[in-house]
This record gives structure tokens, sequence and C-alpha cells, in this order.
């Protein structure tokens, strides 16, 4: 019997199986909506049947080791949901940064385009 000293057992902080696949649920929908053709794309991202790709869709089962990786790598919700429920939320960040520097480097290469245009116009 273990000593009743306050602390935590190891693993008392993992998420629940229920929280898993609610987590997994919201963010197949977030991604794809509640529509037919998500499940469609669920199997062509997996590999997975039909009926799976619905017991995900609904919760009443979740997605393990190779399906969790090609959902994740197609899907930035799922890999989201991945992190935060694996506590590595700070990881989730990096995609937001590179979204950032994206949007930026577009919005530089379109002030060039803009100064040039502008210049282009006073030597007129």
């Amino acid at each position: 019997m273990l000593p009743k000293n306050g602390s935590k057992l190891p693993g008392a902080n993992r998420p629940k199986e229920d929280e898993y696949l609610a987590a997994i649920r919201e963010a197949l929908r977030q991604e794809l909506g509640g529509h037919g053709g998500a499940t469609k794309t669920i199997m062509r991202w997996t590999g997975a049947s039909d009926r799976t790709a619905r017991n995900w869709m609904s919760g009443a089962a979740g997605p393990s080791g190779y399906h969790l990786i090609c959902l994740a790598r197609e899907s930035n919700a799922v890999l989201a949901a991945m992190l935060a429920m694996s506590g590595r939320t700070e990881l989730a960040l990096s995609a937001d940064v590179h979204a950032v520097e994206v949007a930026l480097a577009k919005a530089a290469g379109a002030l060039e385009v803009l100064k040039r245009q502008r210049t282009g116009r006073t030597k007129i």
C-alpha cells in the first residue's frame, strides 16, 4: 500500500480517454465540418475505412498510432489538439509563427510592388 503523503501518483494528469475522443472529434469537425465529405477526406488522408472515419467523427472511437500521425500530418486542428493533450502547447506556436512569417513575406512583397508603382508614376 502506498503511503498517504499527499503526493500525486505518476500519470495522474494524463488526459482521460473520453477527453481524447472529444478533442479529436472537435478537431476533425473544426477542420472538416460535419458534412458527409468529411469522412471521405479522412479516409483519403489515413486509408481508414468509412466506418472507422465515421466513428472518429462521432467520438465513438479515436485514432491511434499510424492513423493519428496521418491525421496530424494533414490537419492543423488535430495536430494542435494532440500537442495540447500532450502538454506541449508551446510547440503549436511554431506553426503559428510560420503562418505569421508567410503573411509578413506576402505583405512585404505587396508593399514593394506598391513602392515600385508609386515611384514609376512620380517620374512620369
